[in-house]
């Protein structure tokens, strides 16, 4: 392992907690086969008194991120050092498909996470986002890459959905997570399948809808979404907007 595992601790845990994330994380990564550097760690709670626990790394130069959570610190820590141990070996190994619907650890036993439902058709649903806000919004430079190593980049980093630029198409899209195959790809506007893809993408048909923050609130809340791929008016550029542990919103801008 190159350099220090980095904690930041939420001031409600208990003393030392610190100590045992950084020691449980740094055992994993230094006892693995790889070069792992830039290692982050964050643990805190989230409303319901859940512990929360991720860890951000480099993985031979590769970024990676784990998260899950857990009723006590003890279990999310035992949660975080088995999901990093996995995710280095995944990244190490050469990438593959993950499968869907994903595997969730329940106490002592494996369960299934159930796929998200299927949300009604745009024009029947309403525009009421209730007592939702946004909370928090992220410019990012969008990476130009295919739809392939965006699924690899969503994969590592642990997310449900990654927005990028397709360099074919020169639009804005995702690649996010749902049946029947795990890996789905929409774009802001309509376009047919990539060439040769290594990963079982299904095809959104439609571009994204051209929504204001607004009315994207609104449409997540009534469909009980999870996360909205969406185009901003003005700009046509690619949004997205989700849901937090918190149970409040996040929204993802593309920076230029």
């Amino acid at each position: 392992m190159g350099g220090l595992v980095t904690v930041q601790m939420d001031e409600q845990l208990a003393r030392g907690a610190a100590v045992e994330a950084r020691a449980r994380v740094a055992a994993v990564a230094g006892g693995a086969d790889a070069l792992v550097e830039a290692v982050r760690v964050r643990v805190g709670r989230i409303g319901d008194g859940t512990v929360l626990a991720q860890v951000n790394a480099e993985v031979n130069g590769r970024r990676i991120r784990v998260q899950e959570t857990a009723a006590d610190l003890g279990e999310a820590l035992d949660r975080l050092a088995d999901g990093l141990r996995g995710r280095i070996a995944a990244v190490t190994a050469g990438w593959s498909p993950r499968p869907w619907p994903r595997r969730v650890r329940g106490r002592g036993l494996a369960a299934t996470a159930p796929a998200p439902q299927t949300p009604r058709p745009l024009a029947e649903v309403p525009c009421d986002g209730g007592s939702l806000s946004i909370v928090r919004r992220k410019r990012v430079d969008l990476v130009r890459c295919s739809p392939d190593a965006a699924a690899r980049t969503m994969d590592a980093m642990d997310f449900d959905i990654h927005l990028f630029t397709d360099p074919v198409t020169g639009t804005d899209a995702v690649v996010y997570r749902v049946g029947p195959t795990g890996y789905r790809l929409a774009r802001t506007a309509a376009a047919g399948p990539p060439l040769r893809p290594a990963v079982p993408f299904t095809l959104s048909p439609c571009g994204a809808p051209e929504l204001t923050e607004e009315r994207a609130v609104g449409r997540l809340s009534a469909a009980e979404l999870p996360f909205l791929f969406f185009a901003h008016p003005a700009t046509g550029r690619g949004r997205v907007l989700y849901r937090r542990f918190d149970g409040r919103l996040g929204l993802i801008v593309a920076a230029s």
